[in-house]
């Protein structure tokens, strides 16, 4: 029998599949995964629960010398500020060793925090579906099937109002350099075309992680704000580093997509660091 294929990322049954795989993983960048691998197993040792890699490079579309790495550990307990130290040094210590990536991200989380009901709709769903594993037990084991419905939405990107304010301060004490902006607009853009795309999720009924796919998805139930979205898409692969990009982001579309998402979805459960 021949094996379907997944319509808009969803699988047979509607469930979203697994989008990454360490098969897809371009040669280039698989000495990159290789080193994370080892370095993680090194730096954690029988604290390491599981580790995965997400993003572009195990969906197989990164770019040499502009695609970031980004990791997922969880580990047995929850992290010390003395991880969180250590994940950022490895991001930077590959970064340095591996010219084909642009920087990266280390998510550090515990089995417990993931696996829980809280969880459920949001780190659990990006580790099931967004994640590929490095290391260790599989967590997607204990989790749900999802489907691209409304709670999937409220769970995942509900949050903004709360982020926004957070986001203003970054901005405020950022100096105007290129080295300082350009991150923050990269960040910036792929967070709102993110969250424009789950708003209308369940009714485009499917997954991407592409950001054109999710902008273009967007626009077709929110014409005029199509190209702002398309804008911000192409931003968040190729960011400039421009003050007038954030301030624009933080006083017109920030906004307005936090109020029609608590709208249309509801808000996000406050979690503890909302505290």
């Amino acid at each position: 029998m021949t094996e379907a294929v997944p319509s808009r990322g969803l699988d047979a049954q509607g469930h979203i599949a697994r989008e990454g795989s360490l098969a897809r993983v371009r040669h280039e960048f698989q000495p990159v995964v290789a080193a994370a691998r080892e370095r993680i197993r090194d730096l954690f040792g029988p604290r390491l629960h599981s580790a995965y890699v997400n993003g572009s490079i195990p969906r197989g579309t990164a770019r040499v010398g502009r695609s970031d790495v980004d990791l997922l550990v969880a580990l047995r307990e929850e992290p010390t500020e003395a991880d969180r130290a250590a994940a950022r040094a490895l991001i930077e210590g590959l970064d340095d060793a591996f010219p084909q990536i642009d920087g990266g991200g280390t998510l550090l989380y515990s089995r417990t925090r993931l696996l829980s009901d809280l969880e459920t709709h949001d780190l659990g769903f990006f580790v099931a579906c967004l994640c590929t594993p490095l290391l260790g037990e599989d967590l997607a084991e204990r989790l749900p099937r999802y489907r691209p419905d409304s709670l999937l939405a409220r769970e995942t990107n509900g949050d903004l109002a709360r982020l926004l304010p957070r986001w203003r301060d970054r901005v405020a004490s950022a100096d105007d350099s290129e080295a300082a902006l350009r991150p923050l607009v990269r960040f910036m853009s792929r967070h709102l075309v993110r969250t424009a795309f789950t708003l209308v999720l369940p009714r485009w009924n499917g997954w991407t992680s592409d950001l054109h796919e999710m902008a273009d998805a967007f626009a077709a139930y929110y014409p005029t704000r199509a190209e702002q979205l398309r804008a911000a898409a192409v931003l968040g692969y190729g960011p400039r580093g421009d003050r007038a990009i954030l301030s624009s982001y933080l006083q017109d579309l920030g906004p307005w997509l936090a109020d029609e998402y608590a709208r249309v979805h509801g808000v996000k459960a406050p979690r503890p660091e909302d505290a």
